[in-house]
Order: structure tokens, then sequence, then C-alpha cells
């Protein structure tokens, strides 16, 4: 471990950084991040270096990478002299993943968008939201008794 001078102090152990502690040690468990130094007083200390590689697996979660995907891409970043191709093709592949859940996302805006529109006010038991979840009516011809759209999933 470096000195303190070239270390990061990231975030102590408690109940309002539980998220990110929890995050941390799951990189730190897959082998994502090195284990950080811990002091008494809770908080991970990091070289800069590997405060540097937890930014980056940050924000390559923060743009939907798997796990998997983030190892492969330090990997790739650990050969500074390669060609970058291999990165654009999993960005790609990202890019088409995220077009295809906006895809699936404004399908399920456009359904509730629907059953909003079913709304007249009143009671429950007269409610054409509940009577469309229910496929009793309000639902467009084409929908009427098939199959029900899949989930949007994504990954972690």
């Amino acid at each position: 471990m470096s000195t303190l001078s070239t270390a990061s102090i990231l975030g102590p152990v408690g109940k309002s950084h539980r998220h990110q502690s929890r995050s941390y040690s799951l990189y730190e468990q897959q082998s994502l991040l090195p284990s950080a130094t811990r002091p008494p007083s809770g908080y991970r200390l990091y070289t800069n270096v590997e405060r540097d590689r937890l930014l980056f697996i940050r924000r390559s979660r923060g743009l939907g990478f798997s796990l998997g995907d983030v190892r492969e891409l330090l990997g790739l970043a650990d050969h500074k002299t390669h060609s970058c191709a291999a990165v654009d093709t999993k960005v790609e592949l990202q890019l088409a993943q995220v077009r295809e859940r906006i895809r699936d996302l404004q399908g399920l805006e456009s359904e509730l968008q629907r059953l909003i529109a079913c709304c007249q006010g009143g009671v429950i038991e007269q409610c054409r939201i509940i009577e469309s979840l229910s496929n009793r009516s309000c639902a467009p011809p084409e929908s009427r008794g098939a199959a029900l759209p899949q989930a949007v999933s994504y990954r972690l």
C-alpha cells in the first residue's frame, strides 16, 4: 500500500454507504478490484491506480455493462498498445442492447398510456384499467386473448 499522500480514502462502512460498500465488496470478490486496506475507522484505502480502476468499473456499470463485460474491458484496457477494435465491438453490442431495451420500454409506455386512456374515473368495481389488466375489456382487438408481453429484463 502506498503512503496516504498517494491513496484515496473512500467512505466509511455504514448505513448511508451500505450500497456502495456492497458494490465494492462485490468488485473485490469478483477480482475486478483488489481488496482495500481498512483501518479501524472503517474507511477503504485505495491507491490512486486502484481508485482509477474503481471509477472505470463504476462508469462501465453506469453504461449498463455486466460484470463480465467490465472484466473483459479491464483486460483490454491493460493492453495499452493493442488495437481498440475489440473495445469498439463491445460498445457497439452494448449500444444495440440499449436500443432494444428502449424499444421494449417504448412498447411498455404505449401500453400504459392505453390503460390510462381507458380510465373514466369512478370506483374500483367499475375501473376500466382493472378490467383491462384482467383481460375483460378495453384491450385493443389485436391483443385480446393474446399472450402477455415479455417483461423487460436488465443485465446486472
